[in-house]
């Protein structure tokens, strides 16, 4: 095969007989070139014939490998190879001929045969003939007709592929200065070649009478161009661009959506995007809604060297807003409506974090009328909108957060001025205790500290047993009575009018012993400081009157349940814990099994004074997760008092092949001084958990994992008389390959001391089945078991039997390289007051082409209203 580099220079005088490689090149190489340069004439003659503008001394060299002539070609030099290099005196034409390739300025050509005609200075390539550029993109034609530098000319039978996986392709095409390629008649697609089929039509492309790819500009501009489905056109545009496959962001106008609301009517959104620069952004998308007018986003996003954030306006002046429910089942007849939203993090060094999430609202039922992306909290029966501001610090045995939150409910059920402004402080410092430094004692020392300040203006009750709900609207819990010192309260203070706050200071510290026969025992002493301040607004109160009646919600009512002023108290305590794990091994398998047992020592009382107010502290669950905690309550506000000892066992069974089994179950029991569990304070926490007795009830857990097929998770309590169970929640997943699943079953016993009167239950199914690697599909369905026991007055229905569908979800998709198509409905029941539990349905459908863009189909029906065609 003959190679040359060509040097600078006017090149060399071909001469009309054949000569050896090393002709005209004085000192290039030996006189008698060896067998591999041999030609009827040389690879240097063709590199000469180009008169190329070189810049590099004049050589000839013998390359090794592709990737280092390509690399050497960027400093403006010019390969050559081929099985026979001819020059044609007559025509005036050199030819390299048999595996011809031509490497320049990071580009390569290959073909049979490579034709430089020296009278037009251009370069011909035919047979299996294809470029490589630079960028990864491959050009294949049936003949190439370029300058001499291969920048510019034209391709016949043209089909491009990209690095990104696109393709081109065209009958005749042409290249200008290596950045634009311009197709006449031609296609574009995402889509790959099918393998068992080269002339199937892809999924889809598109057809255009001309298609233009400006690299420079990153874009591709079609001319009269079709949007073809397996080779079906379905959509015409006179001209539309794109930005080409290497973008990831750029200005412009995307991808229409259509919209259909349930007040709002049907819609258009046409967002337009500006990437102003490489790190900030701006997204405006108006949109108009046949029933209410325009609406208006605009969203601002910026990076910056240590972090990032956004913020996005909305908002509409709405035509008919006595469309929407009136209030307080809807925003009524308010014109005006928006949202400010905003949510950034800032790392300030490697420790400590900067941030914010905030929403704000002209009314509570705007970011569910017109769907609005926001960062709300939201589920089938509860929906709000938490603002928060952060400084986190976290360090490798110590954390810090500082905090503040506001709530905003966003249900017909929910009072703003029941939702609390909370701030919060907390920091925790692990300290290693060196026995060297200490005769001996040792272990760790563990500082916890919270401080936290709640505001309200209004305070917030729940009737115990049946719901109190108010006269006017059917919306408010109005249960403001109570008997105090009673565990059988007709009213609980789920929340207080006015200002509490409270600091609390946890130490601990614990050694962990193992001694000769493998028993560990960990000794442990704590103390807990608390401090309380509590100011009761006691005047304010909200009036709700219609035809069906008038109720009051007063503040007043709250010093039955507690009193302001301040309290404080102590509380130190010890005790140890003992384990031995005891290990065997099997064929099958090894175990573990390990007896646990744990007594915690404590003053039968508090030392000093306690509020009853319980903000924080509301959620208790007694299982198996915290069955040998020191204090088993969720917060602050509460602690455990007296003498406790816990004990159980865990057994785990680890197999062969990677599965386990693993069963946890024991008891807590009081042994002396005051059980606080059984003493209720304003929201009667403790009560009905399964520790308010001398012997609590009995918890258990199981896990089973097999193997990857497989997992079970089952969480139980059980009555310590009867072992009824109190508590269940089942979980179990499935994983066959193509098929995966799930099954969750919770069913509590009914707790109405705590404010839940009927038994809860519920299940949950989820699945899913990949048909083939591009079909799917899967759905999800939940029952809400528990409203077969509700009250018809409460529901505004008859029993709706065992199985009453609170949430259903169907999707069906196709996904391939190139298209993502899923069309997805779903119908979930959300609590509108006296109305009941009404039906929110959404249908969707979502058309994805890669590198194209996305179309969006959406269409919703709230509060009792059917789809078109679903019901």
């Amino acid at each position: 095969m003959g190679r040359c580099m060509c040097p600078p220079g006017e090149g060399l005088r071909a001469r009309s007989k054949p000569r050896s490689a090393v002709s005209g090149l004085q000192g290039a190489v030996p006189r008698r070139a060896p067998a591999f340069l041999r030609a009827p004439v040389t690879g240097a003659l063709f590199c000469a014939a180009l008169a190329l503008p070189w810049t590099q001394p004049a050589a000839a060299q013998v390359v090794a490998s592709r990737a280092h002539k390509a690399a050497a070609t960027q400093n403006g030099k010019m390969f050559v190879e081929a099985d026979q290099l001819v020059y044609d005196k007559d025509k005036n034409t050199v030819s390299a001929e048999g595996n011809a390739r031509i490497y320049y300025q990071g580009k390569v050509l290959e073909a049979d045969r490579i034709v430089y005609d020296r009278n037009s200075g251009r370069v011909y390539a035919q047979g299996h003939a294809k470029l490589s550029k630079p960028d990864g993109t491959t050009i294949y034609g049936d003949r190439f007709d370029l300058t001499k530098d291969l920048a510019d000319g034209f391709v016949e039978s043209l089909r491009a592929n990209t690095a990104e996986q696109t393709y081109f392709s065209s009958p005749r095409a042409e290249i200008i200065a290596s950045t634009t390629e311009v197709y006449e008649k031609g296609t574009y697609t995402a889509c790959a070649v099918c393998a068992d089929n080269p002339l199937k039509p892809p999924l889809w492309r598109v057809r255009a009478k001309r298609i233009v790819h400006k690299s420079e500009e990153k874009m591709i501009y079609y001319t009269d161009a079709w949007l073809e489905f397996v080779g079906v056109p379905v959509l015409w545009v006179p001209f539309f661009s794109s930005p080409d496959p290497t973008v990831t962001r750029k200005s412009g106008v995307l991808t229409p959506q259509y919209l259909d609301l349930s007040y709002a009517g049907p819609g258009v959104a046409l967002p337009i995007f500006w990437a102003m620069a490489p790190n900030y952004d701006l997204t405006f998308t108006p949109s108009y809604f046949f029933n209410q007018g325009f609406f208006g986003s605009l969203q601002w996003r910026h990076e910056l060297a240590n972090g990032q954030y956004f913020i996005r306006a909305t908002g509409i002046d709405e035509e008919d807003p006595g469309a929407f429910p009136d209030s307080p089942y809807g925003a009524g007849n308010q014109r005006l409506r928006g949202s400010l939203e905003s949510a950034g993090e800032f790392s300030l060094d490697s420790f400590w974090k900067l941030g914010w999430d905030g929403t704000l609202l002209s009314d509570k039922f705007y970011l569910g009328d017109y769907r609005v992306a926001n960062q709300s909290l939201a589920g089938n029966y509860i929906s709000e909108a938490i603002s928060t501001a952060y400084l986190v610090g976290q360090g490798d045995q110590g954390y810090f957060d500082l905090r503040g939150y506001h709530f905003e409910g966003l249900t017909a059920n929910d009072l703003e001025s029941q939702q609390p402004n909370v701030a919060s402080l907390d920091y925790n410092k692990l300290f290693d205790v060196d026995p060297a430094k200490t005769e001996g004692v040792g272990g760790n020392v563990q500082l916890d500290f919270n401080f936290t300040s709640f505001n309200a203006a209004q305070a917030s009750y729940q009737a115990v047993g049946a719901t109190n709900l108010d006269s006017a609207y059917g919306l408010y819990d109005v249960c403001t009575t109570y008997t105090p010192g009673t565990t059988n309260a007709n009213c609980l203070l789920r929340g207080i009018g006015g200002d509490y706050s409270r600091a609390t200071a946890d130490v601990s510290w614990q050694r962990k012993f193992v001694d000769p026969i493998g028993e560990v025992w960990t000794p442990f002493v704590f103390s807990r400081l608390n401090g309380q301040w509590l100011d009761l607004n006691t005047t304010d109160s909200s009036t709700f009157s219609s035809a069906s009646g008038t109720s009051v919600i007063s503040n007043a009512p709250q010093t039955n349940f507690v009193t302001s002023g301040t309290d404080g108290y102590a509380m130190p305590g010890g005790g140890f814990e003992y384990r031995y794990p005891i290990l065997a091994n099997t064929p099958v398998g090894s175990w573990v099994f390990e007896p646990i047992g744990q007594i915690i020592a404590r003053p039968n009382n508090l030392l000093g004074s306690e509020s009853l107010v319980n903000m924080d502290s509301q959620s208790l669950v007694f299982d198996t997760t915290n069955l040998f905690s020191w204090d088993k309550y969720s917060g602050y506000d509460r602690f455990e008092t007296g003498t406790r000892a816990n004990y159980g066992g865990e057994a785990t069974w680890n197999f062969q092949n990677g599965g386990y089994a693993n069963v946890t179950a024991g008891q807590s029991r009081q042994v002396a001084g005051t059980n606080s569990f059984a003493t209720p304070d304003a929201a009667n926490v403790g009560l009905s958990s399964g520790l308010d007795t001398p012997a609590s009830d009995y918890v258990a857990s199981f896990t089973l994992v097999p193997g990857p097929v497989l997992s079970f998770e089952a969480q139980g309590r059980f009555d310590q008389a009867t072992l009824s169970p109190r508590r269940v929640d089942l979980d179990t997943n499935v994983n066959l390959g193509a098929w995966t699943g799930s099954v969750q079953f919770a069913d509590y016993q009914a707790q109405p001391l705590i404010g839940y009167y009927v038994t809860r239950e519920g299940l949950a199914l989820s699945s899913k089945y990949q048909l083939n690697p591009n079909y799917f599909v899967q759905g999800n369905v939940t029952f809400d078991m528990s409203r077969q026991y509700y009250p018809p007055a409460l529901i505004g229905y008859t029993n709706p039997g065992a199985f009453p569908i609170a949430a259903l979800g169907a999707e069906v998709g196709y996904m391939n390289d190139c298209t993502t198509l899923t069309v997805s409905y779903s119908s979930v029941y959300q609590d509108y007051g006296s109305g009941g539990l009404q039906r929110n349905q959404t249908l969707l459908v979502e058309l994805q082409l890669r590198t194209l863009g996305d179309i969006k189909y959406s269409q919703t029906a709230d509060n009792g209203q059917s789809l078109d065609g679903i019901k």
